[in-house]
């Protein structure tokens, strides 16, 4: 379901390290180790598979980037938390 603009602000206000970027949730996951971020990616990568929605990542060397984009919505919102979940798993 999609967010009217207050409600996106609102809940990725709620969401550790996420912020908007014209209608795009962005977050920076920073890594001690290069192959902690590539373990999150896979569990990023399982996590978008089971809600069939994709983000856009970028990896550059400890550093994972991922960006939920297009139509931002509830969904986005919930794959977020368990994207945050896996990182304090991994970091």
């Amino acid at each position: 379901m999609q967010l009217t603009e207050e409600e996106l602000r609102e809940q990725v206000g709620k969401l550790e390290g996420w912020r908007l970027e014209e209608n795009v949730m962005v977050r920076k996951y920073m890594f001690s180790e290069y192959m902690k971020g590539i373990a999150f990616v896979d569990e990023v990568a399982a996590i978008s598979e089971a809600f069939d929605h994709h983000p856009h990542i970028t990896i550059d060397y400890k550093t994972v980037i991922l960006r939920l984009a297009a139509d931002v919505d509830k969904l986005d919102i919930r794959q977020a938390h368990q994207f945050n979940e896996a990182f304090e798993k991994n970091r």
